[in-house]
């Protein structure tokens, strides 16, 4: 509470419209390591982002973006996936083997685990410009981020 207080005491962006000045949303990964507006050089309010694990274009990611697009205004879709994910070679197998391991129940859903980094972001772009739900002007670009350098390189 203390942190939220001092948050408070210096919060400026309550006059930001609910809608992303840029028009964009950013699918991305819940990686502690890097925040998606600062890799694009955005400022709050710029832009949507979605985050999950992989950033991946799961049914409640592509809900998530269908909403941003439709209801409030989005025509770019930028999706990042980024080195040394934890779920980079990993496979559905192990992880519901660590889920059981540690609650003794085993999950029967997707992780969508990645097994190559391009191949996923293609995968995630290609199910979101095959999405029926988009207005037909909508884009979506696809990039990985390495994560030792900041650096980001388009992934056609």
């Amino acid at each position: 509470m203390a942190n939220n207080a001092r948050y408070a005491a210096e919060f400026s962006a309550g006059a930001l419209r609910v809608r992303p000045l840029r028009q964009i949303a950013i699918l991305t990964c819940m990686d502690s390591r890097f925040t998606a507006q600062g890799v694009l050089g955005m400022q709050l309010g710029d832009a949507h982002v979605i985050r999950n694990a992989g950033g991946r274009a799961s049914d409640d990611a592509i809900r998530s973006l269908v909403l941003s697009s439709t209801a409030l205004g989005t025509r770019w879709c930028v999706v990042i996936h980024h080195t040394d994910c934890g779920l980079l070679g990993v496979t559905n197998e192990e992880l519901r083997a660590r889920v059981e391991a540690a609650t003794g129940a085993r999950p029967d859903f997707d992780f969508l685990p990645i097994a190559d980094l391009d191949s996923s972001v293609r995968e995630d772009v290609a199910a979101l410009r095959a999405c029926p739900y988009f207005p037909p002007d909508y884009q979506v670009l696809g990039f990985t981020y390495e994560v030792t350098t900041g650096r980001l390189r388009p992934v056609d």
